[in-house]
């Protein structure tokens, strides 16, 4: 598949998030935005910093030492998987929700405004997760 795939399953998303503004895919290992689609446009550099910022919400330093406690805690051994699969942000005017691909490498990000009904966007998110995932 290509970028170009992934362009195509972003902007299905974004029209089928309820109230959604924005949506993109992040790589975990880089921390770099590798697709974005929105209503209004952006500085690539503020992209760029949410992209990374995005990688350290699921996989920081604090956030790695934290799942590596757990594990010592609950006796397993390290396997790769991480604890933190979704996140959910409200701020002032929007809602951003953040889901953890399959393959827990990618991120996937959506924008939504305050007033949609959370429960279906994390419904719709969700929904959209396999056809993102696919498009890489």
């Amino acid at each position: 598949m290509s970028l170009t795939d992934l362009d195509s399953a972003l902007k299905k998303a974004v029209s089928t998030v309820p109230d959604c503004v924005a949506g993109g895919y992040v790589d975990l290992d880089s921390g770099l935005l590798l697709g974005l689609m929105s209503v209004d446009s952006h500085p690539a550099e503020i992209m760029e910093l949410l992209a990374a910022a995005t990688a350290d919400l699921f996989q920081g330093p604090n956030v790695r030492t934290i799942e590596q406690m757990f594990r010592m805690a609950r006796g397993q051994t390290e396997d790769g998987h991480h604890y933190f699969q979704e996140v959910i942000v409200n701020s002032d005017h929007l809602i951003h929700v953040f889901l953890r691909g399959r393959q827990q490498k990618q991120v996937a990000a959506f924008v939504c405004r305050k007033t949609a009904n959370l429960g279906m966007v994390l419904a719709r998110a969700r929904l959209a997760m396999p056809a993102l995932e696919a498009a890489l």
